[in-house]
C-alpha cells in the first residue's frame, strides 16, 4: 500500500509529466511516418512540442540519411510516438549513411513502388480477383 501512495505523488499528469523531459535529446514519429530526432525546448498543455537541433531522419533498406531542420515545432496531434533517446548507442552501425539527395531518390523510389503495387492490387479486387 505503501508503494501505491509513493506513485500517486510522483505522478505528474497529461503533458506536465514531460517537464522533466527538457532539455534531453528525444526521437518523435510523427503521424505521417516522418522520424525527427531533436533536443525537446519547450512542450504547452496540447503537447505541441519545439524541437531545437532538429533532424529528420530517414532510412530506406540498409541506408539512412539525416536532414537538419533545425527549430521544429510539432502540433501534439500530429506526434505519435515520443521517446528519449540513449546518446551512447545513438549510432546504428548496421545502417549506411548516405548524402541527403541518394536517401530522398531511394525514399521516393520506394514510396512509388509501393504506391503501384497498392494500385495493382486494387485492380485485382475491383475484377473480383485475390492474390496470393
Amino acid at each position: 500500500m505503501a508503494a501505491l501512495s509513493q506513485l500517486k505523488m510522483n505522478y505528474i499528469p497529461g503533458t506536465t509529466s514531460l517537464i522533466e523531459d527538457i532539455d534531453k535529446k528525444h526521437l518523435v514519429l510523427l503521424r505521417d511516418g516522418r522520424t525527427l530526432i531533436g533536443f525537446l525546448r519547450s512542450i504547452d498543455q496540447f503537447a505541441n512540442l519545439m524541437l531545437h537541433q532538429t533532424v529528420e531522419h530517414i532510412h530506406v533498406g540498409k541506408k539512412h540519411g539525416d536532414i537538419p531542420r533545425g527549430i521544429f515545432v510539432v502540433r501534439g496531434e500530429n506526434v505519435a510516438l515520443l521517446g528519449e533517446t540513449d546518446l551512447e548507442k545513438e549510432s546504428d552501425a548496421s545502417l549506411q549513411q548516405v548524402s541527403i539527395e541518394e536517401i530522398l531518390e531511394e525514399q521516393r523510389v520506394e514510396q512509388q513502388t509501393k504506391l503501384e503495387n497498392e494500385m495493382k492490387i486494387q485492380a485485382f479486387k475491383d475484377r473480383g480477383l485475390s492474390i496470393p
